[in-house]
């Protein structure tokens, strides 16, 4: 009896096993079919298999047809199993065990049946979902993979390659890389010739396909907009694309020369450098410059509100004045706590402005005597600068009057007659408030001009009416031919600066910027899916909230704190609610007449734009969007993620979804990581213990491991490794989230899911941001740490030709 109870209870158990596995037939999965685990669940001790979603089926092999096998193997299967079990004894039940086991088979045959009927559909459903993406911009994508080099082909190549080396072809990669390890005896630098090379590339219409700096695809993507041919647009549209092209004539430019400079000199007066000036009054000239094109060679005029006004939704804007931008080079000395005109620079300054000079047609034996007159007041006024840091040890910022307060401080200068032609037509009073940002220049500099004008002897001279125009003349110097530029390139290379000259379709393109940001805003919402781009950002915010708890913190309240000023931020696309039509933009550039050969008039009518530019911002109560802001910022309890973030090839609604959080789903992550660092990092000790995580595992590459403590981190190196780290660990995840709740996803190139996602990653590189120079190491190489310990990378990115290996703990 015992016994026959015993085989009661297996016939039981196999019978409840049989119907579990019918059951995860019916919901259309797999026997004893693994969980799907994220990034973040794996344990270094416990090597799980990769999730379903990961193991995709080889190219040349249907999904389809590889499930239904499953499926069939596993029912015959059991049949064969239910055919192969004998009974032991016999008695009177075995008729009904006969009729009971039919009975199975037959309810086994029209399960299956119905099963193989609604697979198929699902598959060919399914199969429509994970096809290659056909679409023009996925055909680009494509091509543009397969220009570069593939990372998971040699791996110690590929990642070993720091920031700041040579970058700028694929045919580099694998040869240059890990030769600029910090600290490394054989560091290599950047050639001259190389960014030279680069940037005639870009001079004659080729982009750099290698490096992804988010502000200059920006720009390439509005350089595409302007040059496309495709819509005619508004009236407004029209003006901004033929203001781009006649910038990029630089021929008509040449052949005008310095005349039509001249012209407007003799417009406002003319100067004594010539022998023709009839001796313009000072206030009035200075009011001219200022409204009519943007010059304001005695101090810098900005709208802004005040920080001390914590209330965001009543914060009013205000005139903000501080000191200008001095053309003669000056440095401060810390001894003295005075800023003065440098030395060593006054010989290659004075060559400058009498080059200047010259090219309008000064003679050489009078250009002497003004440029000295120009350096002498330049000298004056530069000692009353102050840098930054020192007006705000002085507490020298956001100093509140009344213009009526301001007159009486600095009287030489007319301030509201000034002012209200710079803010024209907004009508100013003497009761209107300002914020000084540098009172004590204000006050000397207005006790400086009006001793000049006292000089009895420099009147006829006019030495003040020679400084604006000088002024005005490096404002105009955008749209005046190549002379002048090179004047001005030549005197900052004698200076000792290095910095790179923008190409000309870049220059044009900020310009056209400058006048035309409201018909450029437009366009580039036209082209921006909002819902998919809301969606991204929702995403891996969630993504970041789940990872903050997977960080070790220094207690229970630390947590509480972060995430509590983590929910009550609000992260949303960075625009304008409402789209302007052409009724509303066309009469705004009505009175705005753009020639096709003669960019100089058209410039100084981009600088009257300007100004009523300035005038509307006055009286905004909501924050304009930036159309060439490329990073996020917080703004109150808002984290705005501007427009021109969401650009190919950094992004794209027809993209596959692995592409675009693999580029700019790591991009936003890190941009939250790096607004919120400093709370993270002050309550966590993980951003220290990834770092050098993250370090170990590129010594253990690079070098051998016991040479470990010979290049150590700094404190900023190893937040920045954390951040971009996290950042592709949030993009991941993120991006894993979004399968299990829309399963299937679009493919490129024939690439697995997360094949295709840290490919895309890689191609991001170094990207330029103000944290760039703390990034000790290729933002790729993180591929290699994640795929160290996980299974969920497409290959093992192993070393073959590293003789030793080394066992390294998860990141």
């Amino acid at each position: 009896m015992k016994h026959q109870m015993k085989k009661t209870g297996h016939a039981s158990h196999w019978r409840k096993t049989q119907q579990e596995d019918i059951q995860l037939l019916r919901m259309g999965e797999s026997p004893r079919e693994h969980e799907h685990v994220t990034l973040s669940q794996l344990e270094p001790e416990r090597r799980l298999q990769p999730p379903p979603l990961y193991q995709l089926p080889l190219p040349t092999q249907d999904p389809s047809e590889t499930q239904q096998q499953t499926q069939l193997q596993y029912v015959l299967q059991l049949s064969e199993h239910q055919h192969q079990t004998k009974p032991v004894w016999m008695n009177g039940r075995r008729l009904l065990l006969l009729l009971l086991a039919f009975s199975v088979c037959v309810a086994i045959l029209g399960l299956t049946y119905y099963i193989l009927q609604n697979f198929q559909s699902r598959s060919n459903n399914k199969a429509t979902t994970e096809g290659p993406c056909v679409s023009l911009a996925c055909q680009w994508a494509s091509d543009r993979l397969a220009m570069s080099a593939d990372p998971f082909t040699q791996p110690c190549d590929y990642f070993l390659f720091t920031c700041g080396s040579d970058r700028y072809t694929s045919k580099s990669r694998g040869v240059q890389r890990g030769k600029t390890i910090p600290g490394h005896p054989q560091d290599q630098k950047v050639t001259v010739a190389s960014l030279q090379e680069r940037d005639q590339s870009k001079e004659h219409g080729l982009r750099d396909n290698d490096t992804l700096d988010r502000r200059t695809t920006l720009l390439q993507y509005l350089t595409e907009m302007l040059e496309s041919a495709d819509r005619p647009g508004s009236t407004a549209v029209q003006k901004a694309r033929q203001f781009y092209l006649s910038c990029l004539d630089t021929k008509s430019m040449e052949t005008a020369g310095a005349e039509p400079f001249l012209a407007l000199i003799q417009k406002l007066g003319g100067w004594a450098v010539s022998g023709q000036w009839n001796q313009t009054d000072f206030n009035s000239t200075l009011s001219m410059l200022m409204k009519d094109y943007a010059t304001f060679p005695f101090f810098s005029l900005r709208v802004g509100r005040d920080p001390n006004e914590i209330t965001r939704e009543t914060a009013k804007r205000y005139i903000q004045i501080d000191q200008p931008d001095l053309l003669i080079p000056i440095e401060w000395n810390n001894k003295t706590q005075k800023s003065q005109a440098k030395t060593q620079t006054l010989r290659p300054f004075l060559a400058s402005c009498q080059r200047y000079l010259a090219l309008l047609g000064s003679p050489p034996s009078s250009s002497l005597i003004h440029v000295g007159a120009f350096i002498s007041l330049s000298s004056e006024l530069a000692v009353a600068a102050a840098p930054l840091h020192h007006r705000l040890s002085k507490g020298q910022l956001y100093q509140r009057m009344t213009i009526k307060e301001l007159q009486s401080r600095a009287p030489a200068i007319d301030w509201l007659r000034c002012l209200q032609a710079a803010f024209y037509p907004l009508p100013l009073i003497d009761d209107d408030l300002v914020l000084l940002h540098n009172l004590p220049y204000i006050e000397q500099m207005s006790h400086i001009i009006g001793k000049w004008l006292n000089m009895h002897e420099l009147r006829t001279s006019g030495p003040l009416h020679t400084y604006m125009i000088f002024h005005l003349l490096h404002t105009l110097m955008p749209a005046l031919d190549s002379r002048f530029s090179e004047t001005a390139n030549n005197l900052s290379v004698a200076l000792g600066y290095s910095e790179r000259v923008a190409p000309r379709w870049e220059q044009c393109v900020l310009e056209t910027e400058r006048g035309f940001d409201l018909v450029l805003r437009d366009l580039l919402r036209e082209r921006t899916e909002n819902r998919k781009v809301e969606e991204v950002v929702q995403n891996i915010f969630s993504s970041f909230k789940a990872k903050l708890h997977e960080f070790r913190w220094k207690d229970q309240n630390s947590l509480q704190f972060i995430m509590k000023k983590v929910q009550s931020l609000i992260p949303k696309l960075w625009t304008t609610n409402h789209i302007s039509s052409a009724a509303e933009l066309d009469p705004l550039f009505s009175k705005v007449s753009v020639g096709t050969n003669n960019f100089f008039s058209s410039y100084v009518q981009l600088l009257s734009l300007w100004q009523r530019r300035r005038t509307k911002l006055l009286t905004e109560q909501t924050n304009p969007a930036d159309i060439l802001s490329v990073t996020s910022l917080l703004l109150g309890n808002e984290l705005l993620f501007p427009m021109g973030m969401f650009v190919p090839p950094f992004f794209h609604p027809a993209y596959p979804r692995a592409m675009n959080y693999g580029v700019i789903g790591f991009l936003i992550a890190k941009d939250i990581l790096h607004l919120l660092l400093p709370d993270i990092n002050s309550q966590s000790e993980t951003v220290r213990a990834v770092g050098e995580c993250v370090w170990a595992h590129y010594l253990s590459v690079t070098q051998k491991a016991g040479q470990a403590g010979a290049f150590s981190l700094s404190a900023a190196q190893q937040q920045e490794v954390w951040v971009q780290y996290s950042a592709l660990q949030i993009a991941l995840q993120a991006y894993s989230q979004t399968l299990k709740e829309q399963p299937g996803d679009t493919s490129l190139s024939g690439l697995s899911q997360t094949r295709l996602f840290l490919t895309s990653f890689t191609q991001v590189n170094c990207d330029s941001d103000p944290y760039r120079q703390f990034m000790p190491l290729e933002p790729s190489f993180l591929v290699t740490v994640i795929c160290a310990k996980s299974d969920l990378c497409p290959t093992k990115l192993q070393c073959h030709n590293r003789t030793e290996q080394y066992t390294l703990k998860t990141c």
